[in-house]
């Protein structure tokens, strides 16, 4: 495609070829999805028999689809008889794009590359599938670097339905368009994304996993209870400790160091020494049988920590119209518990046995409680829906009488939720990891990496977040979001927590960041 043709915006044309090179898990996935769509599709491994063994566990997973109703035993077929192994490059000269999936090596990619390029015709679109590697560094050795693009897909490709569209600093934008179009044409939603250390899903889901991970090496809590919080507080579909293991710790510690050296050793995303241990002792999660949780044979899975029970508290006072305070007034009605109304303006969510619960922000409860002199104050943690949340955390001021912590807690159980008490920890867990995760796609987005709808998708799509990170912010509110951030800087002295200046600006001018 010669950089002065016209802007293009439709997708690739189904009689074009597109060809596959290396056919692991990924490439075999693409491969599928595109043959789905309606193209000819040719698949090469430099491994001998790899390319006609994927072909065959692709044609059966067409009839997989098919014996389930998923697609007509007709389409399975068509599909099938789309798909064609060969043996060299040469078989790929009638390809109208070349997708690879090979090992994450700088220097195998260029060469794949560089020699597709006196193979292929000159329309034809390169789309690498790398995942961190950079695609203006792939493109350098090219002759026609424009012809480059990231076609990132998620694993697995044909469940998946994000795709990262990434431009080089060389990439042609009719380039990148056609493939977004194409992407489109085959079931997906793609998101367009500068090239970036770990584009937009590998550098934004940093925090998820890291704020877990200081939590736990701070003694905030254990991993099954953080675990815990994050699915039934925060409505994550997997806890951060277990999210890990499923990838693999070897996979997850390379991905972050690789973000954070590529980022000069910003510390926001400094690697964690628990995980280093792990990696270190080979305890790389469920594929070797140990990680943070212990999968081998007989091994018990440790359950979260769930407060005691504590009875229903009388007195209780609800204040302010917060999600939480109206949900705990909803809930309480439910399960038959008055309640009133107070009148306070100062933020606080409830009143009961002496204690002042909030709404985290960010400090301790410890140092909240000091500069606001209320000695028994309680902490509850930021929810996805408060009226939907089967569990929340808790921390208390050191301070805090031991039998207003119960009544506290007395009342968050009358609600019908499960509390876990996690330690005096800054912004305790949903809301931190939430802010982080809305500092860090702030970022991407105010440096040009994508923009704010791309960043919430790729969240949503790419990691199954269950809001996008940057619309939780704005249903939060980006003042309190901007207040934790800046209680967190406060609190460790570092530059991890440096507030963003597209949330800093928004604020200041009163406006969410979708408007």
């Amino acid at each position: 495609m010669s950089v002065s043709q016209p802007l293009i915006t439709q997708p690739l044309s189904t009689q074009s070829v597109i060809a596959v090179v290396g056919t692991g898990a990924m490439g075999a996935g693409i491969a599928q999805v595109a043959a789905a769509a309606g193209h000819p599709v040719k698949l090469l491994d430099n491994r001998p028999g790899a390319a006609a063994k994927a072909v065959e566990g692709i044609q059966a997973q067409f009839a997989k689809l098919a014996d389930k109703g998923r697609m007509s035993v007709d389409a399975a077929q068509a599909a099938s008889a789309r798909l064609i192994s060969v043996e060299q490059l040469g078989d790929l000269a009638d390809a109208a794009l070349v997708v690879e999936a090979i090992v994450e090596n700088l220097q195998a990619k260029q060469t794949l590359y560089k020699d597709l390029e006196a193979i292929v015709g000159a329309d034809c679109l390169f789309g690498t599938n790398t995942s961190s590697i950079s695609v203006t560094a792939i493109g350098a050795v090219l002759q026609r670097p424009e012809r480059l693009a990231g076609l990132h897909f998620f694993n697995p490709a044909p469940l998946m339905a994000l795709v990262e569209i990434v431009s080089g600093l060389a990439t042609d934008k009719a380039v990148a368009d056609t493939l977004f179009a194409t992407a489109a044409a085959w079931g997906k939603t793609p998101v367009h994304a500068k090239s970036t250390p770990g584009f937009i899903v590998n550098r934004v889901a940093r925090p998820y996993y890291a704020e877990a991970l200081r939590i736990v090496g701070e003694g905030g809590a254990d991993c099954a209870t953080l675990d815990a919080v994050m699915r039934e507080a925060g409505g994550f579909r997997m806890g951060p400790f277990e999210l890990m293991d499923m990838i693999g710790h070897d996979v997850n510690f390379a991905v972050t160091r690789s973000v954070w050296s590529a980022f000069y050793n910003d510390p926001r995303f400094t690697p964690s020494l628990i995980q280093q241990e792990l990696v270190e002792a080979g305890f790389h999660g469920r594929k070797t049988g140990r990680g943070f949780y212990d999968y081998r044979q007989g091994a018990e899975r440790p359950e979260p920590k769930s407060a005691v029970a504590q009875s229903v508290p009388d007195n209780i006072v609800l204040h302010g119209d917060s999600a939480a305070a109206q949900a705990i007034a909803d809930r309480l009605y439910e399960h038959n518990v008055a309640y009133t109304w107070g009148e306070a303006s100062d933020g606080r969510v409830a009143e009961v046995g002496g204690a002042v619960v909030f709404i985290t922000d960010g400090r301790t409860a410890t140092r909240r409680a000091v500069e606001e002199g209320i000695d028994n104050l309680v902490l509850i943690d930021l929810a996805l829906d408060y009226a939907k949340a089967t569990r929340l955390a808790v921390g208390a001021a050191i301070n805090c009488y031991a039998p207003a912590v119960g009544a506290a807690i007395g009342l968050l159980q009358a609600a019908g939720f499960a509390v876990s008490r996690l330690g005096d920890i800054p912004g305790l867990a949903v809301m931190r990891t939430v802010a982080m995760l809305a500092n860090e796609a702030a970022d991407a987005v105010n440096q040009g990496v994508c923009d704010a709808a791309a960043a919430d998708s790729a969240m949503r799509l790419g990691v199954n977040y269950p809001r996008g990170p940057l619309a939780w912010a704005d249903s939060t509110g980006l003042p309190l979001i901007n207040r934790v951030l800046a209680n967190l800087a406060n609190h460790y002295g570092e530059d991890r927590y440096r507030v963003s200046p597209l949330i800093q600006q928004h604020v200041l001018a009163g406006k969410n960041i979708h408007v």
